[in-house]
């Protein structure tokens, strides 16, 4: 009976022995064919610059082809609904969080942002640059404040549009100073860039990149406040608005990658730690620093976290303040 029992005990642990491997292989499986990352933004942009360099960084650790799809339009909402009806399980976004937490209070969008999606990984954050153009005299924000409330109405701000970050930072500054700032919505960034060269307004909120940046260096704008944690290292006489007193303008567009909501937990944390080993290369640090990129890493569900709470406060700022996309 002893080695009867022995023998079905051993017969057990092979099999169960068996079985580990089994299931690291199941695991491992994935990915079987090329993963694709649909960049719901037109090529040449931060975001889709910094997908490029990502794909080739994961290709590797990933063992197969990492395409990059871009798929632009209606503020990145056409591409994260391409995204959240793919069913080939190798399919993600990368993305600023505002399709999911900004974009679906302010239009009709064809997904339901917290429940077609699983965030995978925070990426970086890319800070919010409130600029002077020659046309305002003023040298700092306080003199910008001070000045739209000594003329309530004859100090304009421009943004790259209606119900975008860069509305709902000046609605908050607005609110907090009671400061009458005339704000000046485009539609996108090409025209935008045109007229702050031009000094057709007096202020401007807009992300750094490549036009903005060459404007600063020329001094035809200048830079007032910055938003993020703490201040910038290219920047540290340029206080953040939370230092300021308006922490709830201090607002930055955060980037990650998105896949959708049927995703295997397991593929999930796999990506996840792929990404922040990819985000821990100095090199990639170091391309991001000078894209004006800040890296920001984390869990999946720390990446949840950081969503629905924006999502949350987003539809609070569009109610009280009645924002709606034209």
């Amino acid at each position: 009976m002893t080695s009867r029992r022995t023998a079905l005990a051993l017969g057990l642990g092979s099999l169960a022995a068996a079985a580990v491997p089994l299931a690291a292989r199941a695991q491992s499986a994935w990915p079987s064919r090329p993963v694709k990352i649909v960049v719901p933004y037109p090529p040449g942009g931060v975001n889709d610059v910094v997908a490029r360099m990502l794909a080739e960084r994961l290709r590797p650790l990933l063992g197969q082809p990492v395409l990059v799809d871009n798929r632009a339009g209606a503020g990145g909402t056409i591409g994260m609904d391409a995204v959240a009806k793919s069913n080939d399980g190798h399919t993600l976004a990368f993305a600023a969080i505002s399709p999911l937490t900004l974009n679906p209070h302010v239009m009709k969008v064809q997904y339901d942002p917290m429940k077609d999606f699983v965030p995978v990984a925070s990426v970086m954050y890319s800070p919010v640059y409130v600029l002077a153009t020659a046309r305002f005299k003023g040298r700092s924000f306080e003199d910008a404040i001070a000045a739209a409330r000594a003329q309530p109405g004859k100090v304009s701000i421009a943004s790259s549009g209606y119900g975008t970050l860069g509305h709902i930072m000046i609605e908050q500054i607005r609110r907090k100073s009671g400061a009458d700032l005339t704000h000046v919505p485009y539609k996108g960034g090409s025209q935008l860039i045109t007229d702050a060269a031009g000094a057709q307004f007096d202020l401007l909120v807009a992300n750094p990149f490549g036009p903005i940046n060459s404007l600063i260096e020329e001094g035809k704008l200048r830079v007032l406040a910055v938003t993020g944690p703490r201040r910038l290292a290219h920047l540290p006489q340029v206080p953040t608005l939370a230092e300021l007193g308006h922490p709830e303008a201090n607002l930055t567009s955060l980037f990650g990658f998105y896949a959708p909501a049927a995703t295997p937990p397991e593929v999930v944390r796999r990506l996840n730690a792929d990404v922040n080993r990819v985000l821990a290369d100095k090199d990639v640090q170091d391309q991001l620093r000078k894209l004006d990129n800040v890296v920001s890493t984390g869990t999946p569900q720390q990446f949840t976290a950081v969503i629905e709470k924006d999502h949350a406060a987003n539809a609070r700022i569009i109610k009280e303040a009645n924002i709606k996309a034209e």
